[in-house]
């Protein structure tokens, strides 16, 4: 029952550390309550973007006269889509299983819980089972966050108000959908139920969608969204559930929409209920694991990595993480850079960004350059977006003028923003750009295109 490695949570930290740790020769054992994959796999990313790309085929069918095509009497089969979905996430847990054989990472069904430390190391219990290691990872995820409002508890246990855990098995499409939160899966659901028939509105506290995204690409979206028919009620504050109707507030006014389905889509917390941090000391602050930027807790040879510490939550933050914290268990000295995160909004269209954007260059006092070039100046998106309305921003720092940041809203945008993460990384500068060769024609010959907008002195 000894191991090098103990890791808490099957999900994409979790299972991409065990995987590697195996693979470098460390005796790794997995411990997870629920299954493999996490939440990004079985109720998030995956899942979301397989129903997703079915409303974008839908929305395709129903739309192809601009492109000559004309399709009659289409129709959409929410079951099939749900069977697709879980076919997908069949595939791919068998996938990661497999990975952690080969790897011979062993694996125990149940919840860990730390009981303390010993000469031979720490001790994590599992079911009846008490197993040491030198080393623990922390990674159990998130869950969804309950905002204290009235009656919000009971519509969950009555089933008519839905997380993201939820939404995403309804055995048919509402007629009618309230979304609370106006933030990345408030903003994917809000495309897919749209798409499919649902009369949605979003319910957003604040004067703008995306959290953080950029404002002015917030606000293409927002466009796109009220053509599509979303309704949206901005700076409201949900003041109470109660049978099926949506109160809220807007400055001094109050209203109230009734809907078929409610989903509460406010954010997430790090879970940490009955991990026993306690037992050896582990420090969590705002109820999230604190952790340096290497992913050490303040405990030797203990880490956290994924939504567990808060720091980004997101599965390929959770992945970097994991690697993180397998290299430094092996002696490393590597550190994750938050700064160059990609953040992606799989919508239609979809929105990326990685770096500064205007806003936040601004709040760090950062004297930089912006471009805004139109998307229409790639060709192949003009020649696959009537009437597209994308646009691609740049950031580059004047002082170096190296590129600090780029955010796109068009169709394929979530496979270019890698691209830009790696020039802000490699501190790439507009002139090295300028002498990359892309691939004509291709969507993210903009970013080169956009360089040319530059026009600093020598």
């Amino acid at each position: 029952m000894q191991y090098d490695l103990i890791v808490i949570g099957g999900g994409p930290a979790g299972y991409h550390a065990a995987a590697l740790a195996g693979k470098s020769g460390l005796k790794t054992l997995l411990i997870e309550k629920r299954f493999l994959g996490g939440v990004c796999l079985n109720e998030g990313c995956i899942p979301s973007k397989t129903i997703l790309y079915s409303a974008k085929v839908l929305d395709h069918a129903l739309n192809g006269i601009e492109y000559g095509v004309k399709a009659e009497k289409v129709s959409f089969d929410h079951q099939k889509v749900l069977a697709r979905k879980n076919k997908v996430v069949r595939i791919l847990m068998a996938g990661i299983r497999n990975k952690l054989k080969k790897n011979k990472v062993a694996i125990v069904e149940g919840t860990g819980r730390i009981m303390g430390s010993n000469p031979s190391g720490l001790e994590i219990k599992a079911g009846e089972e008490i197993y040491t290691s030198k080393y623990l990872l922390i990674a159990t995820g998130s869950v969804p966050l309950f905002p204290p409002i009235n009656g919000i508890k009971e519509a969950w246990e009555k089933g008519y108000l839905l997380t993201s855990r939820e939404i995403l098995d309804v055995e048919k499409v509402p007629s009618s959908l309230v979304i609370i939160g106006g933030g990345v899966i408030g903003l994917e659901m809000a495309a897919y139920f749209n798409t499919a028939g649902s009369k949605v509105t979003i319910i957003e506290m604040m004067d703008h969608i995306g959290g953080e995204l950029d404002r002015e690409i917030g606000e293409i979206l927002l466009k796109n969204y009220k053509k599509k028919g979303v309704d949206f009620r901005l700076n409201s504050q949900v003041t109470a559930i109660k049978d099926g109707e949506v109160q809220f507030k807007n400055d001094d006014l109050t209203s109230s929409i009734k809907a078929d389905s409610i989903l509460l889509s406010v954010g997430r917390k790090p879970f940490l209920s009955g991990l026993g941090l306690d037992n050896i000391g582990i420090v969590n602050k705002n109820g999230q694991i604190k952790v340096d930027e290497y992913c050490r807790t303040n405990i030797p040879g203990v880490y956290a990595a994924g939504d567990v510490n808060g720091r980004s939550m997101l599965a390929h933050t959770a992945y970097k993480e994991a690697e993180v914290c397998i290299s430094n268990i092996l002696g490393g000295n590597e550190r994750v850079n938050y700064n160059i995160i990609p953040s992606v909004i799989y919508t239609d269209p979809e929105v990326a960004s990685v770096g500064e954007t205007q806003e936040s260059a601004e709040q760090k006092g950062i004297d930089y350059e912006s471009v805004k070039i139109s998307m229409r100046y790639s060709g192949r998106y003009l020649a696959e977006h009537e009437g597209g309305d994308g646009i691609c921003k740049l950031i580059v720092d004047k002082r170096s003028q190296k590129l600090i940041g780029i955010q796109l809203i068009s169709k394929y945008a979530a496979e270019i923003i890698y691209g830009a993460g790696l020039m802000i990384d490699r501190e790439m500068k507009v002139d090295e750009i300028e002498k990359m060769i892309f691939p004509h024609p291709t969507v993210s010959e903009i970013i080169k295109e956009g360089m040319y907008q530059f026009n600093f002195e020598d």
